[in-house]
């Protein structure tokens, strides 16, 4: 990968529509070099997907917060398989220090989220849990 594969990344990052003549224009190279590069990154797993971002008023679930998790022993992997079964967990992300994991929440309303902190809280060798609502968001 070099230097104007990470440049198109970047402008696919900030809107994968934007058309391919468009990007050819910004990156300084022809339509077919930028065709040809998105090609080779898709095939190569660089690129794995486009999704689309919402403003957080616009989802269903409004009640959004980050769930910091320790686990007990060397259990992590089964942990992992059942929050990534659960609906309400959006988003899973190992990490170091004192926490194992980070998941993304979602619920539609308090009382929703209550049951959901709940039923995580509850999942075998989840020792701890400290849990952040996510009030503004600055940058999407």
């Amino acid at each position: 990968m070099d230097d104007t594969d990470r440049e198109l990344l970047a402008l696919l990052r900030d809107n994968a529509r934007t058309p391919v003549v468009a990007l050819a224009k910004k990156l300084r190279v022809a339509r077919a070099t930028v065709q040809n590069r998105i090609a080779r990154l898709e095939r190569d797993g660089v690129i794995v997907g486009y999704t689309v971002r919402l403003r957080p008023e616009a989802e269903a679930h409004r009640i959004r917060a980050m769930m910091s998790v320790a686990i007990s022993g060397n259990h992590t992997q089964e942990v992992v398989r059942a929050l990534r079964g659960h609906p309400n967990v959006a988003a899973l992300y190992s990490t170091n220090g004192r926490w194992d994991l980070l998941a993304e929440v979602r619920a539609d309303n308090l009382a929703s989220f209550d049951a959901v902190l709940n039923a995580i809280r509850a999942i075998p060798h989840i020792e701890h849990t400290e849990t952040s609502l996510l009030l503004s968001a600055y940058k999407l």
